[in-house]
């Protein structure tokens, strides 16, 4: 890690005017975050472009190949377009590649003025966080930035005790509803009693309530 080499407000400076366009901006302006946080660019880190690379080959999940703008192995997928341009078709695009990108925590797309990461955990609900010029002239905006190159969990979504129950509930719901269709003839109070027994015992198996190894009569 290094440190920065590019003042926020000289970011800012530079790119709130820049009317470029995408082929002719992304790569001096991701190389330019790169600056303003302190991380090295694709070449400096990864000369072999596997793990930090710009353009970086992906086959869509629709058919043919394409390619990343930016792809960091294990962190991020990026997209920067150029200003004004669409910002959910960017993400779509890379919805296209992430499963060949072996599914990245964060898929992220720019268009200059905004940087908008959307996360992508698994078994965890999606956020999305929008970045502005103004937010990165606050630490707290740029502690974010660099959790893009180097703590993608950073942007994880807590589950709440609530939210668990929740999920839980709605499973066991479901689960309920697919015994029901399944086993016409047993009545809901039986297949009520059912889970409840399940749900006891995953409770039980979780505290240890019930001794280790114990065998029960057949």
């Amino acid at each position: 890690m290094t440190s920065p080499t590019l003042t926020p407000q000289a970011f800012v400076d530079k790119w709130r005017r820049a009317t470029l366009k995408e082929r002719s901006a992304y790569q001096e302006h991701f190389i330019d975050l790169c600056r303003l946080i302190g991380h090295p660019t694709p070449a400096e880190v990864d000369p072999t472009d596997e793990n930090l690379a710009f353009e970086y080959g992906a086959a869509k999940t629709s058919g043919g190949n394409g390619f990343a703008d930016v792809f960091q192995r294990g962190h991020f997928a990026l997209e920067d377009i150029g200003k004004h341009a669409d910002l959910d078709k960017a993400y779509q695009q890379l919805l296209q590649y992430r499963e060949a990108l072996q599914n990245p925590p964060l898929l992220v797309v720019c268009d200059i003025d905004r940087i908008v990461i959307h996360t992508n955990f698994t078994n965890t609900s999606k956020r999305t966080r929008t970045l502005t010029f103004d937010d990165l002239l606050t630490p707290e905006g740029r502690k974010a930035l660099k959790a893009i190159f180097e703590a993608p969990a950073f942007f994880a979504q807590k589950e709440l005790p609530k939210q668990v129950t929740q999920q839980a509930a709605d499973r066991f719901a479901t689960l309920a509803e697919h015994l029901r269709r399944t086993l016409p003839d047993t009545s809901p109070q039986t297949i009520a009693h059912f889970l409840i027994r399940c749900l006891f015992c995953l409770f039980a198996e979780d505290v240890d309530l019930l001794p280790n190894n114990r065998r029960f009569p057949k």
